[in-house]
Formats: C-alpha cells, sequence, structure tokens
C-alpha cells in the first residue's frame, strides 16, 4: 500500500512539474486588464487609452531629429480621455452638386470602415448649365442620394408619439446642393412616399422615379420627429455615379457581385501575425475595415484650415480609430492608431488621401497596413459598350491597369480574374477571391480600375513620381465567381489592394503616407495632367480613330451637333473615294448587263462547271470586265468605319453627345438610339441586359440600315443566271438580317453613317448608270492613198457583249484523210 501511494505522489508531482513547465514556456502571458480600461454603458462601450511615454534609456538621445519630433508630437496629440465605440455608422459628404460651389464631384464617405461609398460627377457644360457627366442608361428625374435605412414595421422613432406602424426610409446623408436638400430634407428624416407611392425600402425611391424627367416637381411626405410634413422638389438630371456600391447598381445590380466600400484601410500585419492568403483581415482580431471609425473635426498638421481664403481650401474629412491591446492581445499586439484623411479640392478630379499608423503601446512594434482601391465603377451601359482590350481574352466593363517602370502599361482583364477564381476556388466562407498579380508595387506609376470613358486610380502625391512605401499589388476580384451569370460576366466586380512596407516602430511613431485618388473621365487633357495618358487606348486602328475624332471635333465645334457632324463626315469621307466607287458604280452597271449573256453560258454548260468558269472569264476578258473592281472601295472603308467605331467608343468627348436638343431620342450617340422600352413585356431571351439578343431597347436606326442594305442589294445587284446565283443572293439577304441583329446595339452614331453612307450609294449608282461616260471609236477610210479618220457609230456596252456572243467562231479546216488505193479498179 505504501508502494502504491509513493509511486501515485512521485508520478504526481512529476507531471504536475512537466505541466506548468511547459505551459510557462509555450502559452503567451494573458494580459493584465487597465484599471477603467473598458466600461460598459448601456449598448456601447467606452474605452480609455492612457498617456504613452515612449522607453527611453538615462543619456541617451534620438539620433533622427524628426523620430524624436514625431514622438513628441505622439504625446501633445495622445487622447488622454475616453474614446466613445459605437456600431452605428455616420455618413458625410465632400463637394457638391452646386454648380456655384466650383465642385466637381460629390464624394459621400462612410464611418463605418472610413471608406469612400458613392462619387458622382456634378460639373457643368459651361454654356448650358447641365451635368458634362450624367447617366446616359437613366431618362429619370434624380432627387438624390440619402443612404437610406429602411424602417422595420412596428418600430417608432424615439421622439415620435404616434402609436400607429411607421413605415418608410430613413435619411442618413443629404448632399449639398441636390434636389432633396434644396427640398428641405435632412439627415433624420424619415422619406415615407415620393410622388405619391408608398417607400419602404432604398430601392422604392428610384421605382417611384422611374417615369419622371429632370425639371419635374414631385412631392415627398417626410416624418420628422413626432411632425409630418410634405415637401416639393425639382427633380435634375442623374449625375454619372462613378463609384457605388454594388447594391445600388438599379438595373444592372448584378448577382454575385460583393457590395463594398472602396479605398478601406485594415491592418496587414502585427508582428509576426498577418494576413493570410486569401483571406481579407488578420484572424483573431476585428478588422478596421469593418469598424465604426470616429470622425474627427480637426484638420491635418500638414493642411490647416484658412479661414481668410476659404475659397480656395480643400472640402476636407478625418476619420480616427484607436485599437486598444486588448483587442489586439490574439494578434500579439498593443494599442494601435490608425488616423486617414480625405481632402478634395475645387475643380479638381482628385481626392487627396492621408494614411497614417500609429505605434499607441509601450514596445516596438513591426506593423503595416492594406489599402484596398476604388471598386463598383459605372458599368456604363456594359450591355451594350464596346471596350477595347490589348489582351486577346478581351476586356470587361472593369478591368484593373497599371504601369511600371519595367513593363509599362499592363493591363488585366476582369474576364481573366473571373476565370482564374473558377480555377482556384476559395474557401466557402470566402466572398472575395485575391489572384496575385506578382507585381512589385515600389516601381508602380500608377494602378486604377479601367472603364470604358472613366479610370479611378491611385497616383503618387503631387511631386512624386512612383507610389513608394508598398511592397505588393494584387489584384483582386470582388465577387463570388460561381454566382456570376455566363451573360453577365462583362460587369464583375474588380478592384486590387496595396500592401505596405514593414515599419518596425518606436512608441509613438507611425507610419505615415501620402497618395491621391483620381476618379474621372478619361479626357486626354484631365488624365494627362497626372500621367494617366495610358488608360486611353485606341487599338490597332488608333491613327484612323484619331484621325477621324479630330475631325468630328472640329465639325461639332462649328455647327453644334455631333449629329450633323458625323454626316458631313461621312459625305466628305465618300466625296474623297468618289473616283474609286464611281468605278465600282460603272463596274456593277457592266454586270447588269452582262447577266444576261452569262444566263445563256450557263444554259450551254449546265452540266459542266469547268467549261462554264472558263467561258464566263472568257466572255469578261474580251468586253473587258473585272468582277473584283467593285470590292475596293469596300476594302478602303473597312478602316474608315471601325476607326469610327473605336472612336465612338473611346473618345468621351463624343459620349453623350445627343442627336437632337429637341427630343431624349438618340441622348448619346456613343450607344444604341433606344427609340422604346420594350423590356417590361419582351421576352428575356431577346430584351434582357445582357442575356438578350437586342437588348431592353428599340433602336429604329439599326432597322433603317438593315432597309438600306436590302434595297441595295435589291436595285443593284444583277439578276440570278442560274439556281446557284439565286441561292448565293438569298443566302446574301439572310447574311442582312443576321448582320443587323448582331449589330441591333451598336452606337447610333455608327448607325448615322451607315444611313448616310448609303444613301450616298444609292444615289451615286443611278446617277452613274444614266451618265456613263462616251467613247468615241474611229475607222481609216482610204481616199486617194490616204488614210482620214472617220468618226464611227458608238456601240453600248450590252451590243459589244451581243457581238462577241453572235461572232461566228472560225472555221477550222480538218486536214483530208489519205486516200487507200483503190485496188480492184488496177485489178
Amino acid at each position: 500500500m505504501e508502494r502504491r501511494l509513493l509511486t501515485f505522489i512521485i508520478t504526481s508531482t512529476a507531471f504536475f512539474f512537466v505541466y506548468f513547465t511547459l505551459r510557462s514556456m509555450l502559452l503567451p502571458e494573458q494580459p493584465q486588464p487597465k484599471p477603467n480600461a473598458v466600461a460598459e454603458v448601456g449598448d456601447d462601450a467606452q474605452v480609455a487609452d492612457a498617456e504613452v511615454e515612449p522607453s527611453a534609456e538615462i543619456g541617451v538621445e534620438s539620433e533622427d531629429p524628426e523620430v524624436a519630433a514625431t514622438s513628441d508630437a505622439a504625446k501633445e496629440t495622445a487622447p488622454t480621455k475616453s474614446v466613445e465605440r459605437t456600431e452605428t455608422a455616420q455618413w458625410t459628404t465632400l463637394g457638391s452638386m452646386d454648380p456655384a460651389s466650383g465642385y466637381r464631384m460629390l464624394v459621400t464617405l462612410n464611418s463605418r470602415g472610413g471608406g469612400v461609398e458613392r462619387v458622382e460627377l456634378t460639373e457643368r457644360e459651361p454654356d448650358s448649365n447641365r451635368l458634362k457627366y450624367r447617366r446616359v442608361d437613366v431618362r429619370s428625374g434624380y432627387l438624390g442620394y440619402f443612404a437610406g435605412s429602411p424602417l422595420n414595421n412596428n418600430l417608432l422613432d424615439s421622439t415620435t408619439d404616434s402609436t400607429a406602424d411607421l413605415e418608410g426610409v430613413r435619411v442618413n446623408v443629404v448632399g449639398p446642393g441636390t434636389p432633396g436638400q434644396l427640398a428641405g430634407i435632412e439627415v433624420g428624416d424619415v422619406i415615407t412616399s415620393v410622388a405619391g407611392k408608398p417607400i419602404r425600402f432604398r430601392e422604392d425611391i428610384d421605382a417611384a422615379l422611374n417615369k419622371t424627367k429632370p425639371g419635374d416637381t414631385v412631392e415627398v411626405d417626410v416624418t420628422r420627429g413626432s411632425q409630418r410634413s410634405t415637401l416639393t422638389a425639382t427633380l435634375s438630371e442623374h449625375p454619372l455615379d462613378m463609384i457605388r456600391l454594388a447594391d445600388d447598381g438599379g438595373v444592372d445590380q448584378i448577382k454575385g457581385n460583393v457590395s463594398q466600400l472602396s479605398c478601406l484601410m485594415t491592418l496587414s500585419q502585427i508582428n509576426r501575425k498577418k494576413i493570410e492568403v486569401g483571406k481579407d483581415s488578420i484572424a483573431g482580431i476585428a478588422d478596421p475595415a469593418k469598424m465604426v471609425w470616429s470622425i474627427v473635426d480637426r484638420p491635418t498638421d500638414d493642411h490647416p484650415i484658412d479661414e481668410e481664403n476659404s475659397d480656395e481650401v480643400s472640402d476636407q474629412i478625418t476619420f480616427e480609430l484607436n485599437l486598444t491591446a486588448e483587442e489586439l492581445a490574439k494578434a500579439g499586439g498593443e494599442a494601435i492608431e490608425l488616423v486617414r484623411s480625405y481632402r478634395l479640392p475645387k475643380a479638381s478630379y482628385v481626392i487627396d488621401m492621408d494614411l497614417e499608423v500609429r505605434n499607441r503601446g509601450e514596445k516596438t512594434q513591426d506593423l503595416a497596413y492594406r489599402l484596398n482601391g476604388p471598386n463598383g465603377l459605372t458599368l456604363e451601359g456594359w450591355w451594350y459598350s464596346n471596350k477595347i482590350s490589348p489582351n486577346w481574352g478581351g476586356a470587361a466593363a472593369r478591368d484593373v491597369v497599371y504601369k511600371n517602370v519595367a513593363d509599362g502599361r499592363q493591363f488585366l482583364s476582369g474576364y481573366g480574374l473571373l476565370k482564374q477564381a473558377r480555377k482556384t476556388p476559395a474557401d466557402a466562407d470566402q466572398s472575395i477571391f485575391a489572384p496575385d498579380t506578382g507585381q512589385d508595387a515600389q516601381a508602380l506609376r500608377f494602378i486604377g480600375v479601367d472603364a470604358q470613358y472613366f479610370v479611378a486610380a491611385y497616383l503618387p502625391p503631387a511631386g512624386d513620381e512612383f507610389l513608394n512605401s508598398y511592397r505588393r499589388a494584387t489584384a483582386e476580384l470582388v465577387a463570388v465567381p460561381d454566382q456570376i451569370e455566363r451573360h453577365k460576366e462583362r460587369a464583375v466586380n474588380v478592384s486590387f489592394y496595396l500592401n505596405s512596407e514593414i515599419a518596425s516602430l518606436e512608441p509613438g511613431q507611425a507610419i505615415r503616407q501620402e497618395l491621391r485618388l483620381f476618379a474621372g473621365p478619361k479626357d486626354p487633357e484631365v488624365v494627362g495632367q497626372y500621367g494617366l495618358d495610358d488608360t486611353i487606348y485606341f487599338g490597332w486602328f488608333a491613327p484612323f480613330a484619331v484621325f477621324l475624332a479630330g475631325m468630328l471635333h472640329i465639325l461639332g465645334g462649328l455647327i453644334g451637333n455631333y449629329a450633323i457632324a458625323i454626316i458631313l463626315l461621312t459625305v466628305i469621307v465618300r466625296a474623297a473615294m468618289f473616283p474609286l466607287s464611281r468605278k465600282a458604280a460603272i463596274n456593277a452597271q457592266r454586270m447588269q448587263e452582262l447577266a444576261p449573256e452569262l444566263k445563256k453560258i450557263s444554259e450551254k454548260y449546265k452540266d459542266d462547271m469547268e467549261a462554264r468558269l472558263k467561258a464566263q472569264r472568257e466572255l469578261q476578258t474580251r468586253v473587258g470586265f473585272n468582277p473584283l473592281a467593285g470590292c475596293l472601295p469596300m476594302f478602303f472603308q473597312l478602316p474608315i468605319f471601325i476607326g469610327l467605331y473605336r472612336a465612338l467608343s473611346v473618345d468621351i468627348e463624343l459620349r453623350q453627345k445627343t442627336f437632337s436638343s429637341f427630343t431624349n431620342w438618340a441622348s448619346n450617340l456613343a450607344g444604341p438610339d433606344m427609340l422604346a422600352y420594350w423590356g417590361d413585356w419582351m421576352w428575356e431571351y431577346l430584351s434582357g441586359r445582357g442575356t438578350g439578343w437586342l437588348g431592353p431597347y428599340f433602336n429604329i436606326l439599326p432597322v433603317i440600315v438593315v432597309g438600306l442594305f436590302l434595297l441595295q442589294q435589291k436595285l443593284f445587284m444583277p439578276p440570278a443566271t442560274d439556281e446557284q446565283t439565286a441561292m448565293t443572293q438569298k443566302m446574301m439577304n439572310i447574311m442582312t438580317l443576321m448582320m443587323g441583329l448582331f449589330f441591333f446595339r451598336v452606337p447610333a452614331g455608327l448607325c448615322l453613317y451607315f444611313i448616310t453612307s448609303s444613301l450616298w450609294g444609292i444615289c451615286e449608282r443611278v446617277l452613274v448608270k444614266k451618265t456613263l461616260p462616251a467613247k468615241k471609236h474611229f475607222d481609216l477610210d482610204v481616199v486617194d492613198g490616204t488614210a482620214t479618220p472617220t468618226e464611227k457609230k458608238k456601240l453600248s456596252f450590252a451590243d459589244r457583249i451581243r457581238e462577241q456572243i453572235n461572232k461566228p467562231e472560225p472555221k477550222i479546216e480538218r486536214p483530208n484523210k489519205r486516200r487507200r488505193p483503190d485496188l480492184r479498179k488496177k485489178k
């Protein structure tokens, strides 16, 4: 018994000794909670950040004066009181829609993540005061963007005395200068109806305005506290929402695209803990990109507010987020402060951004951050637009473009990112798949998301040539790959992110980075100021496209109407090609006259194809007819056709140009004319956006083009000489109809070119037929031994054909066979 007890005691002691030894070696020391660090107040928490003094050794001074200054500044600006942490997001804006404000953009920011939620272009035309860049696929009036939050049934406002059920959408932001702001709508109001239609969700506001047009007045019922009132708003044109959430896409909302704020910031590394491949945040800690940041009402140190020159000062806002040591304990970190600022200068498409990561702990920390790029760029009629790509795989509506020193301009298609994502599926809960481009960001001149006419890109700060302080640039797919429908792959959402260099920060030190976000049109004069010229790409036919676009600008500036300018450009091109087209018209006329004789040859050699073709070639040679002469004008028109197509697809000056100011029809010559909307009753196979052959609008200009093509074939095509020729002509008619289906969504400006060119061709053929050139023929009459030329009666082309046909064939004398001698006579 004693032996067993002794064995048990020795074994237990050894076990506990080994256990506590391994526990002290392997498990980290549990952090001790600071007194009064976290105090629960209702549903919110107050976080107290104690003043942090950097560690210092006696008799040792900092060798870097900038670091010392930074540490001293950190002491002065360190928070000395608790910061309220809330889960309620706030919205704020930069810029204005007011024409008198001088701003070109209206930017909506969200404190949840401190990112960009929406960017609207509000620049005005200098002559008409209309929006220079507006939505081309939306013709309804615009009330404003409110970032509305729907109210549930039986949810009462805290200041409402009514006991009735409350339904509506709460207004979270009101942009300055928007029709809603001018009508008196304020933050906190609850919109219950618009234009007499009840509002329950934010999408209902756009649906209620669907039948309106700019300039209309609508009544908006709002509830403010315990009062209900009706406001009258005058609608405006819909500004181009260049950057927006995927959920706010309206008719362009694509299933599978992730709705995410742009320009989000998070920590990519804390000491030895970093973001794993395929993830978007460090495991074990809260993601700063999903937390609510505080809005700090103070300017940055480098950009103070100048009250005297307030007209020249940028509109700016600063977000701040303090992470405590308790929140970062699982990552082995201490207190960290994140600060980011936005500044929007007037008359600019650039948003200046400042980023800061500060060590608020008591020990040195290795820190790095990740900055996401913009996403959710405007799809700009993705179901009909044709974006030119330098890659063989083609371009999506949104692609990643960047430029470095070694390779120059590079283009990553959204198609390629989607294809790669489907080949390498991410985790089951992963909504963002990020294929790595493997590009060193140290050499980046710019990186951005490219749309057809617009681009949103990160640029170096003013005076710098490269985006410094970044060690990796990665393109990403902001979508769930398996949920993107096959016919809507062009509308996939893409973006990128940048990982900063890892910095070893002493207590109080910070990483500081300045950069700029360009979000604007691909206008050569605009992008040229920021080194973004390479974002304008015309493709192989660039010389023709640039030349034709330049001519259109000249004609459009002189006339004031780009539709008439396209017609005049077509007339100028066809007039310059008149000598060639005249020869082609004469050749076609001779082909018609030659048709009866070719038919006779076909009947004569109907069973011998080789002999028939040989006889036809001999006849064409005798009468001087070249069947390939009519193809030359078409060959020369091909570069002009492709060049004009490229000009309409790339040149932003041709976007949004109207056929006439008196009608909304063909209000965008770079897109279909959209005569009538038939998506409500036409089946999806034909009218679907991206899924249909024809699209949701009936376009009249392609129908006119096809009708003129068929008329040309009917008037000028020679009659069929045999069954094979008849079948060929029927196939040509069918191909013309099929071409009308394929080109049903081509730009209205290109249809004007086809219509003008076809009418020119018809008139040209009719005139040539009546005014064929007369040729004089002479014979030599010999009188008294002198040859005198006398004019011979001119033979028509048809007479010459008949002369060749009726010409008797020369008699061929066969040699007489040698007769055998008559032997009987000799006998």
